[in-house]
Protein backbone atom coordinates (compact mmCIF):
# COMPACT_ATOMS: atom_id res chain seq x y z
CA UNK A 1 0.00 0.00 0.00
CA UNK A 2 1.26 3.47 -0.84
CA UNK A 3 1.78 6.22 1.55
CA UNK A 4 -1.56 7.79 -0.17
CA UNK A 5 -3.42 5.11 0.02
CA UNK A 6 -2.71 4.72 3.93
CA UNK A 7 -3.83 8.51 4.68
CA UNK A 8 -6.84 7.85 2.44
CA UNK A 9 -7.49 4.48 4.60
CA UNK A 10 -6.65 5.77 7.59
CA UNK A 11 -9.10 8.99 7.55
CA UNK A 12 -7.87 12.26 9.07
CA UNK A 13 -7.63 11.64 12.49
CA UNK A 14 -4.40 9.22 11.68
CA UNK A 15 -3.12 12.25 9.89
CA UNK A 16 -3.50 14.77 13.19
CA UNK A 17 -2.23 12.33 15.08
CA UNK A 18 1.40 12.52 12.90
CA UNK A 19 4.23 14.06 15.22
CA UNK A 20 7.29 15.05 13.04
CA UNK A 21 9.59 15.16 16.17
CA UNK A 22 8.24 11.91 16.25
CA UNK A 23 9.68 9.90 12.73
CA UNK A 24 12.54 8.45 12.35
CA UNK A 25 13.96 10.69 9.50
CA UNK A 26 13.09 13.61 11.43
CA UNK A 27 15.30 11.95 14.27
CA UNK A 28 18.23 10.61 12.51
CA UNK A 29 18.34 14.13 10.88
CA UNK A 30 18.74 15.87 13.90
CA UNK A 31 21.43 12.98 15.15
CA UNK A 32 23.51 13.88 11.75
CA UNK A 33 23.29 17.64 12.07
CA UNK A 34 24.49 17.06 16.41
CA UNK A 35 27.19 15.09 14.47
CA UNK A 36 28.25 17.65 11.72
CA UNK A 37 28.22 20.28 14.51
CA UNK A 38 30.78 18.35 16.75
CA UNK A 39 32.92 17.87 13.61
CA UNK A 40 33.22 20.91 12.57
CA UNK A 41 34.08 22.28 16.07
CA UNK A 42 36.14 19.46 16.54
CA UNK A 43 38.22 19.55 13.20
CA UNK A 44 40.09 22.11 13.25
CA UNK A 45 43.47 21.70 11.21
CA UNK A 46 44.29 24.97 9.95
CA UNK A 47 44.79 24.35 6.48
CA UNK A 48 45.31 26.71 3.39
CA UNK A 49 41.19 26.99 1.58
CA UNK A 50 40.10 26.29 5.62
CA UNK A 51 39.28 22.88 7.30
CA UNK A 52 38.42 19.83 5.46
CA UNK A 53 34.43 18.93 5.43
CA UNK A 54 33.08 15.27 6.32
CA UNK A 55 33.29 14.35 2.81
CA UNK A 56 36.32 15.12 2.45
CA UNK A 57 37.54 13.24 5.89
CA UNK A 58 35.50 10.15 4.27
CA UNK A 59 37.42 9.97 1.32
CA UNK A 60 40.85 11.31 3.01
CA UNK A 61 40.48 8.60 5.62
CA UNK A 62 39.36 5.66 2.83
CA UNK A 63 42.58 6.82 1.39
CA UNK A 64 44.96 6.54 4.00
CA UNK A 65 43.58 2.80 4.59
CA UNK A 66 43.78 1.96 0.73
CA UNK A 67 46.16 3.75 -0.14
CA UNK A 68 45.71 3.99 -3.60
CA UNK A 69 42.24 3.11 -5.93
CA UNK A 70 40.33 4.44 -8.29
CA UNK A 71 38.21 7.37 -8.32
CA UNK A 72 35.28 5.67 -8.94
CA UNK A 73 36.29 2.70 -5.99
CA UNK A 74 36.69 5.69 -3.74
CA UNK A 75 32.89 6.88 -4.45
CA UNK A 76 31.58 3.65 -3.72
CA UNK A 77 33.59 3.10 -0.34
CA UNK A 78 32.37 6.31 0.81
CA UNK A 79 28.77 6.59 -0.45
CA UNK A 80 29.15 8.83 -2.95
CA UNK A 81 28.22 9.02 -6.56
CA UNK A 82 30.71 9.65 -9.35
CA UNK A 83 29.66 13.05 -9.95
CA UNK A 84 30.47 14.36 -6.48
CA UNK A 85 33.51 11.87 -5.61
CA UNK A 86 35.07 13.38 -8.36
CA UNK A 87 34.49 16.57 -7.07
CA UNK A 88 35.83 15.90 -3.75
CA UNK A 89 38.59 14.54 -5.30
CA UNK A 90 39.39 17.57 -7.26
CA UNK A 91 39.22 20.04 -4.20
CA UNK A 92 41.26 17.97 -2.64
CA UNK A 93 43.91 17.41 -5.28
CA UNK A 94 43.80 21.51 -5.70
CA UNK A 95 44.86 21.52 -1.90
CA UNK A 96 47.40 19.62 -2.50
CA UNK A 97 46.61 16.90 -0.55
CA UNK A 98 45.59 13.88 -3.15
CA UNK A 99 46.91 13.68 -6.51
CA UNK A 100 45.46 11.64 -9.70
CA UNK A 101 46.92 9.84 -12.57
CA UNK A 102 45.19 8.11 -15.25
CA UNK A 103 45.22 4.07 -14.34
CA UNK A 104 47.48 2.04 -16.76
CA UNK A 105 45.36 -0.38 -17.47
CA UNK A 106 42.35 1.38 -18.28
CA UNK A 107 42.85 4.76 -20.10
CA UNK A 108 38.87 5.65 -18.74
CA UNK A 109 39.96 5.20 -14.95
CA UNK A 110 41.55 7.71 -12.44
CA UNK A 111 43.76 6.58 -9.91
CA UNK A 112 43.83 8.36 -6.57
CA UNK A 113 46.12 8.92 -3.65
CA UNK A 114 47.53 10.87 -0.96
CA UNK A 115 50.18 13.46 -1.28
CA UNK A 116 52.43 13.09 1.55
CA UNK A 117 50.87 16.53 2.69
CA UNK A 118 47.87 14.51 2.73
CA UNK A 119 49.41 11.29 4.84
CA UNK A 120 50.07 13.88 7.25
CA UNK A 121 46.62 15.65 7.22
CA UNK A 122 44.64 12.24 7.68
CA UNK A 123 47.21 11.18 10.58
CA UNK A 124 46.04 14.48 12.25
CA UNK A 125 42.10 14.47 11.58
CA UNK A 126 41.96 10.59 12.19
CA UNK A 127 43.05 11.48 15.79
CA UNK A 128 40.66 13.93 16.49
CA UNK A 129 37.49 11.70 14.45
CA UNK A 130 38.10 9.53 17.58
CA UNK A 131 37.06 12.62 19.79
CA UNK A 132 34.41 13.37 17.38
CA UNK A 133 32.73 9.92 18.16
CA UNK A 134 33.10 9.73 21.35
CA UNK A 135 31.43 12.96 21.94
CA UNK A 136 28.81 12.39 19.36
CA UNK A 137 28.03 8.65 21.45
CA UNK A 138 28.81 10.61 25.01
CA UNK A 139 25.11 10.74 26.02
CA UNK A 140 24.92 6.75 25.66
CA UNK A 141 26.98 4.15 27.39
CA UNK A 142 29.13 1.34 25.96
CA UNK A 143 26.19 -1.08 25.18
CA UNK A 144 23.87 1.94 23.82
CA UNK A 145 26.91 3.09 21.92
CA UNK A 146 27.54 -0.87 20.08
CA UNK A 147 23.90 -1.35 20.06
CA UNK A 148 22.96 2.15 18.13
CA UNK A 149 25.78 1.10 15.67
CA UNK A 150 24.42 -2.33 14.71
CA UNK A 151 21.44 -0.54 14.11
CA UNK A 152 22.41 1.91 12.31
CA UNK A 153 24.50 -0.74 10.34
CA UNK A 154 21.23 -2.77 9.51
CA UNK A 155 19.68 -0.04 8.35
CA UNK A 156 22.48 0.63 5.82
Amino acid sequence: MTAEEKISAAGTSDIDEYVLEDQVGFILRRATQRHKGIFVDLMKLELPGGDITVTQFAALAKLYELKTCSQNLLGRHTALDAATIKGVVDRLTHRGLTHTWPDPTDARRFMVGLTPDGEVIIAKAIAKAFKITDQTLEPLDAAERATLVRLLEKLC
